[in-house]
C-alpha cells in the first residue's frame, strides 16, 4: 500500500526547505514521505510499492501481489520502458520501482537497486510522457536534467516537438553502454512502434482522452 499526502509534505517542505539546493529539498520530501507513511497507519507487512509517478505497475501485477504469499522482503518491478509515448520502446528495462514488505523502523523510501531479485513484465515506465510542450521544458530545466540543457535552443518548442516525432534524445546525448559496439548500435532515433498489444487497459479504454500516449500520436499541445 502507498501512502502519500501531497499537502502535507508540501508544507512540511515549506517550512523547512527554505529555498534550499533542489537535492536537499528532494531528500527533505523523501523523508516526509517515510513519517506520512507512519502517520497514516501503516502495519506491518504491508505491501508498500516505492516508484515514481511514471512507473506504472499493471492491473495484474497488484493482483498477483495482493493473492500471494511468501513476497520477498523486497522485490523489484521490471518495467518495460517508453519514452514520449508508448510508440517508442527502449531496449533497456526498468528496474527501479520496488515492492517492501514494511517493517517499521527499517523499511526507508529508495530507489535503487536493493536485491537481483525481479519481477518480470510486472508494468510500464513512460519517461517524458506529456500533454503538453511546456512540461518538456520545466522537466529538461529541473535539477535532475538542467546540467544536459547545453544551449537555449534545446528548450525551443518546435525542436522540442521535432524530437518527440523522431524518436530522439531532447539532449542529443549519446547512448549509455558499457561498450563502444553498444553505443553505436543504439545511436540514432528510436524505432517507431504502433503495436496497441500489451498497452495499459486503461490507457485503452480512455483512448481519446489520452491518445497522446498512443501510437501514431506525435503532436503535443501549448498552453
Amino acid at each position: 500500500m502507498t501512502y502519500y499526502s501531497r499537502k502535507k509534505s508540501d508544507e512540511g517542505c515549506e517550512d523547512v526547505c527554505g529555498g534550499q539546493n533542489p537535492f536537499f529539498e528532494e531528500g527533505y520530501q523523501r523523508v516526509a514521505l517515510d513519517h506520512l507513511l507512519r502517520s497514516a497507519g501503516i502495519e506491518d507487512d504491508d505491501l508498500l510499492i516505492m516508484s515514481d509517478v511514471d512507473e506504472i505497475p499493471s492491473r495484474h501485477t497488484i493482483d498477483l501481489l495482493r493473492w500471494c504469499e511468501d513476497i520477498p522482503p523486497v522485490l523489484h518491478l521490471e518495467l518495460r520502458n517508453y519514452i514520449y509515448s508508448f510508440e517508442f520502446r527502449k531496449e533497456h528495462v526498468s528496474w527501479r520501482a520496488s515492492v517492501h514488505r514494511y517493517v517499521r523502523g527499517k523499511t526507508r523510501y529508495a530507489h535503487y537497486r536493493q536485491t537481483d531479485v525481479l519481477l518480470a513484465d510486472s508494468g510500464w515506465h513512460c519517461s517524458f510522457c506529456f500533454r503538453y510542450l511546456s512540461d518538456f521544458v520545466f522537466k529538461m530545466k529541473a535539477y535532475s536534467h538542467a546540467d544536459r540543457v547545453r544551449f537555449s535552443r534545446f528548450l525551443n518548442p518546435k525542436r522540442i516537438q521535432e524530437k518527440i516525432c523522431e524518436g530522439a534524445d531532447l539532449y542529443d546525448m549519446l547512448p549509455e553502454e558499457y561498450t563502444f559496439r553498444e553505443m553505436i548500435g543504439r545511436m540514432g532515433s528510436i524505432p517507431h512502434s504502433y503495436s496497441g498489444v500489451n498497452l495499459p487497459s486503461y490507457l485503452v479504454e480512455n483512448a481519446e482522452e489520452y491518445k497522446y500516449l498512443l501510437p501514431g500520436n506525435c503532436m503535443r499541445e501549448q498552453r
